[in-house]
């Protein structure tokens, strides 16, 4: 939630032999440094792993990438439908219009992707694994011969990350730590040189968060300040209660979230008019 001071990312770097990241240059609130775009593999014929958000900056780095290695793009292929992640399709194609696209639920023109698929290029197998939560298509690549994987938006290298649905993405990020033990290559962010750690970390956070949602309203409820429930932004009164006020807005649609996990696991129930309360399985 608080402001972090993030590490300068250079336009392009080679994070190992067959890897080199491609800044998209659009950094931000919700993009960190900008939407990372991978070049993997070692040959004459790379793939492109994401394509940024479409703007003028991204191209002619992804091109100097490129010619430095003598390289063109064989295959793209997106983690996911978000517009910093696809919206640069368009500007591969221009110049490579016989790059294949995969995407899971393609779009128009594109190809599908399966959960366990394999891509091949020289140097370089990816492995896709399915791990819905931040998107419903949301795809991360396992990359074998580093025993790393490119964890898309699930797994950001500063902060945590946000999603559509928590129960989803909680099952994805538990399924994902089984995946690989090396690297993790965010959609956004540096590096993260212990993924599977990292992953353990989030999980926790999310748990802990939830202790403290549950905790929120049991305190209510054993003090008798609210024998109606509480609504999500007076959950976020006392669990955000040392952060500004400014920020109380923006962390209570991930209280609701949460909520909404709890109710579907009967830990929490609705009451009626915006309220929430503790069920009998909690309370116990």
């Amino acid at each position: 939630m608080a402001a972090m001071q993030l590490p300068h990312l250079p336009d392009i770097e080679r994070l190992s032999p067959r890897v080199i990241r491609v800044l998209g240059g659009n950094p931000g609130k919700f993009t960190l440094q900008g939407t990372n775009t991978y070049l993997v593999g070692q040959g004459p014929k790379r793939i492109l792993i994401d394509t940024g958000e479409g703007n003028q900056i991204w191209p002619p780095s992804l091109q100097k990438a490129l010619d430095e290695k003598k390289a063109s793009i064989e295959q793209i292929i997106l983690t996911h439908w978000h517009p910093d992640h696809v919206g640069g399709v368009k500007d591969v194609l221009a110049h490579s219009p016989d790059a294949k696209v995969y995407k899971n639920r393609p779009d128009s023109g594109q190809l599908g992707i399966e959960d366990g698929q394999t891509f091949k290029t020289e140097g370089a197998t990816l492995r896709t694994f399915y791990c819905p939560g931040h998107a419903i298509d949301h795809m991360a690549l396992v990359l074998e011969e580093e025993d790393a994987m490119f964890t898309g938006d699930n797994v950001l290298g500063h902060g945590t990350a946000v999603f559509e649905d928590l129960a989803t993405y909680m099952q994805s990020l538990d399924r994902m730590q089984h995946q690989f033990s090396g690297r993790a290559y965010p959609g956004h962010g540096a590096v993260i040189e212990e993924g599977k750690a990292k992953i353990k970390e989030y999980i926790s956070h999310r748990k802990e968060r939830e202790d403290q949602i549950l905790g929120a309203m049991k305190q209510s409820l054993a003090t008798g300040d609210s024998d109606e429930g509480l609504n999500s932004m007076g959950i976020v009164k006392v669990v955000y209660k040392d952060y500004p006020e400014s920020l109380h807005g923006p962390a209570e649609g991930g209280v609701v979230q949460v909520l909404k996990k709890l109710e579907g696991e009967g830990r929490v129930r609705q009451l009626g008019e915006g309220r929430w309360g503790v069920s009998e399985k909690s309370a116990l």
